[in-house]
């Protein structure tokens, strides 16, 4: 397990993982870009309005100048802040549309014996796709009791939170990866019987999803790291390559 992260980490130097890096970071903030523009006409409409408000309600003109920069201020302070916290969900969204050209890249560094990839069918590719976003709805609307339980218990929050997370991760890239030479029926076959190395895999994820800057590179890392976890399973257990 360690071995297959340090890897993956080492890897992100690879010129195929900095230009999907690059990539999704410079359509995210071209993105974020004319969402910023198009707040910033939003909030001089809602500040002409608040001036024309406050003239005609013949507020003090200390106070209205007072409460016009306040206005201006929170506005450009929640922008900024909600930015801070949505631009790197929106640049990991945009990089995970890229994750096959890494998956190609540490196939091609550590397994060049491997024949091409399987094309996955469009609609086993929607069938995984919906099931894993039910399943991650319903996982988390049932932990949300325990979550309010544990308020009272804080060090079991993150307990929770990371074996959660860890389950739904390890099973989303496990899969991942794993359709690329298996039906989707196999693969979750293959994840069933090796459930505890996909589990832990998935809670160092969430780990690392959770630090600051490292969480921007961890759809590569992670696409990476159970990469190579699949391919010591699939090695092990003798399933053949499609």
């Amino acid at each position: 397990m360690f071995t297959s992260l340090s890897r993956a980490f080492a890897q992100t130097a690879d010129p195929a993982f900095r230009r999907v890096f690059f990539r999704a970071f410079f359509a995210a903030l071209a993105t974020f870009l004319l969402l910023w523009l198009g707040c910033w006409f939003l909030m001089d409409w809602l500040g002409e309005l608040l001036r024309a408000w406050l003239a005609e309600a013949q507020v003090w003109d200390w106070l209205r100048t007072t409460l016009d920069w306040l206005f201006g201020a929170v506005a450009f302070t929640s922008v900024i802040v909600a930015s801070s916290f949505i631009f790197p969900a929106v640049m990991v969204l945009i990089m995970s549309i890229f994750l096959e050209e890494i998956a190609e890249a540490v196939e091609n560094r550590y397994y060049p014996g491997l024949p091409s990839a399987r094309p996955q069918p469009f609609g086993e590719m929607i069938w995984g796709s919906l099931s894993f976003a039910l399943l991650t709805l319903v996982a988390n609307l049932a932990a949300l009791p325990l979550y309010l339980a544990f308020v009272f218990i804080p060090p079991l929050i993150p307990f929770v939170f990371y074996l959660l997370n860890g389950y739904l991760l390890g099973r989303e890239y496990f899969e991942l990866v794993a359709v690329r030479r298996l039906d989707l029926r196999a693969a979750r076959r293959l994840r069933r019987v090796f459930r505890g190395r996909v589990l832990l895999a998935g809670v160092v994820i969430a780990f690392f999803l959770t630090l600051p800057f490292v969480n921007l590179v961890m759809p590569l890392v992670a696409t990476a790291f159970l990469l190579h976890v699949f391919e010591k399973i699939r090695t092990n257990s003798r399933v053949a390559p499609a």
